[in-house]
């Protein structure tokens, strides 16, 4: 979710002394206020932009609507307030507040609220687990999203012609291999036109609604909410069901949180209530308008909206929105990924940057082709945006549920605001919420299982690396020898010492790293330096550069280092260790070496996880990516000793 207008801080935010992050940068830029906004609208609202194309079509045509005037009525107050309850009320005045130093997200309101609870260590538990679920079900949510968009996009062309129908899927699927192809390298060429395309896509969305309201202006009265009560209290059964439609229109909504950091929340606010909300309320009433006219457009009211000599453009405009959409959560899956790993949830991936002068932007080829082919299988199992509508919106409705319960535990334990506060503040979200989310589990065998699928499998896989490393450390805490008490035996007699720093990369500070011991078995040598280094993630997004390293020596030339990270820094462990400079140790790259553990896991039948989990935890542990590559490490000056583990 990188664009080149929300790099503005990048070479600054990350590695400031306070640890800020960016978004303290992007707030205090006053000047680029204009670019950020330009930015944000592209970036953030690319998603719900996109929802005019199927959200109110799958409304009506879900056959549970009578079509008659009151009701068109009704449903287009319902979207109205839907769009002002949740998107406004909710994300954009509420959930906005909630940053974790500047950063925002699923990932961040976790941290957030895991350290405003650390007092009590079993919810504490219960919220992490919650939070990983709705990071593990996000990306159920980012395979429905590309799937849905481009094909609604594409499905336009039915409208110019019945003719294309056979071409819709296959075109599809091109324009999405084509997208995936090029993330390999990086967003920066085409992200400084993500935000003047999906302006213009507001702009034309907003005129089409314009002239359609213009033939028929008293549709505007739908504004007001008693048509939407209206039709509740006198279809009380139908509203429940239509609402795993109507959420349709705010898909892409946590959005609005994830992309804090990038732009601030002056620019995201902006960007809602100057262009994208006007623009969405405009179309969707442009819509009510048509089908008040002319009920047969049901069928397609978006494009039917547009002059025949419109048409095609539109098509080629909305496809080029609907990449833009796809674009932003595709980079959001690369950083959410990389978040998730570093919190110690999945294995090391083979992590790219594709901008050597912007941190933020990453490509995961695992992640990437990954995400490819499940979309591929989306489109050819459901094989039209109707059929994917049904399978949309459990993913999307879980992930704000959990958000507004952390936000409660947010403002009640860290903030510190009176309960009855935070019960009003989240009590009426949650109900929403819920609603649309018990709506929504009707649509569980229609398609709804496809992304929870896929969103439990991510958890169980989740759960099982988190537990597995757990059972690991604790294998190697049973086994290890205590540091200090290790390095006075060995000076008792000590071995021959030879030039150079050795880096021994170890998991628990304290304790004797297992290539020390097999450096010292095999080659029976000891460097002049020995830097004992222990690599430790925190839950918070940014850790500055002033509080990056602690050292502590142990005597010999030997010294204890730890290395802080948030779950938004790049690890560099060569770059921290430039620090110790005048600490009593002087690190000389050519003369430095690094020395890993390589441990493989034996499944063993006992105590600890299942069989079948301890398997795959010893699968993914083989085929995660060496931490040389992770640490950022040279690899000229890396040397792996493996040993076999039992857990």
């Amino acid at each position: 979710m990188w664009t080149a207008v929300a790099h503005n801080w990048a070479l600054l935010g990350n590695e400031t002394g306070s640890g800020c992050g960016p978004g303290c940068f992007v707030s205090a830029s006053k000047s680029s206020l204009t670019a950020l906004t330009l930015g944000a609208i592209g970036v953030v609202y690319g998603d719900i932009g996109t929802s005019v194309l199927y959200a109110l079509k799958e409304v009506f045509n879900s056959g549970h609507v009578p079509f008659t005037p009151q009701n068109v009525y009704g449903i287009l107050s319902i979207f109205f307030w839907t769009l002002t309850t949740i998107v406004s009320l909710k994300y954009v005045v509420l959930i906005l507040r909630a940053d974790n130093n500047g950063e925002g997200g699923l990932v961040a309101m976790l941290a957030l609220a895991s350290q405003a609870v650390k007092g009590s260590p079993r919810l504490r538990s219960v919220l992490l687990l919650v939070g990983i679920f709705g990071t593990a079900v996000f990306f159920g949510d980012g395979v429905i999203t590309p799937a849905i968009s481009v094909l609604s996009a594409v499905e336009g062309l039915e409208v110019v012609s019945p003719a294309f129908k056979r071409f819709v899927i296959p075109l599809t699927l091109l324009i999405l291999f084509c997208l995936f192809v090029v993330q390999k390298r990086g967003t920066a060429g085409i992200g400084k036109f993500f935000g003047p395309l999906t302006l213009v896509w507001f702009v034309v969305i907003g005129v089409l609604g314009v002239m359609q309201i213009a033939s028929y202006p008293p549709i505007l009265r739908a504004i007001s909410p008693h048509y939407a009560l209206g039709f509740m209290f006198a279809n009380p059964g139908i509203t429940f069901i239509i609402l795993g439609a109507v959420v349709l229109c705010v898909t892409g909504a946590e959005a609005l949180y994830a992309d804090l950091g990038h732009f601030g929340k002056k620019p995201i606010r902006l960007a809602w209530f100057s262009v994208v909300m006007p623009a969405l309320t405009l179309n969707y009433f442009g819509q009510g308008a048509l089908l008040l006219k002319s009920p047969e457009a049901v069928k397609n009211p978006f494009y039917l909206m547009a002059p025949d000599w419109a048409l095609i453009p539109l098509v080629i405009l909305a496809t080029m929105a609907t990449v833009v959409a796809s674009q932003a959560l595709i980079t959001a899956a690369f950083s959410v990924t990389k978040q998730v790993i570093q919190l110690g949830y999945l294995p090391r991936l083979n992590i790219q940057h594709t901008n050597v002068r912007e941190t933020g932007q990453i490509y995961i080829a695992f992640v990437n082709w990954g995400l490819f082919v499940t979309i591929v299988l989306a489109v050819l199992l459901f094989r039209s945006s109707s059929n994917l509508a049904a399978a949309y919106g459990i993913a999307v409705t879980i992930d704000m549920l959990i958000t507004t319960i952390l936000t409660f535990y947010v403002i009640r334990y860290k903030w510190n605001y009176p309960l009855a506060l935070c019960l009003g503040a989240t009590g009426l979200f949650f109900i929403v919420d819920f609603a649309f989310f018990a709506s929504n589990l009707l649509k569980f065998f229609d398609g709804g299982w496809f992304p929870l699928l896929i969103g439990g499998v991510i958890f169980m896989l989740m759960l099982t690396w988190k537990q597995g490393r757990q059972l690991l450390n604790a294998k190697l805490r049973a086994d290890a020898i205590d540091l200090g008490s290790f390095l006075e035996a060995v000076f008792i007699s000590p071995p021959t010492r030879v030039e150079g720093t050795a880096v021994f990369l170890t998991a628990e500070s304290g304790t004797v790293p297992n290539a020390l011991l097999h450096n010292l078995k095999h080659n029976k040598v000891l460097h002049e330096n020995n830097l004992f280094v222990t690599v430790v993630n925190h839950e918070v997004p940014w850790i500055g550069l002033d509080k990056r390293l602690s050292i502590e020596s142990l005597g010999h030339q030997c010294w204890q280092v730890t290395i802080h990270y948030g779950f938004k820094n790049d690890p560099d462990v060569p770059k921290a260790l430039q620090q110790i400079k005048g600490r009593g140790c002087e690190l000389e790259p050519m003369t430095t070496s690094y020395f890993l553990s390589r441990d493989t896991v034996v499944p063993t039948i006992g105590s600890g996880m299942a069989q079948w989990r301890e398997k795959i935890f010893a699968q993914m542990h083989h085929n995660a990516s060496g931490a040389a590559d992770f640490l950022n490490l040279p690899n000229n000056a890396v040397v792996e000793l493996g040993s076999k583990i039992e857990i």
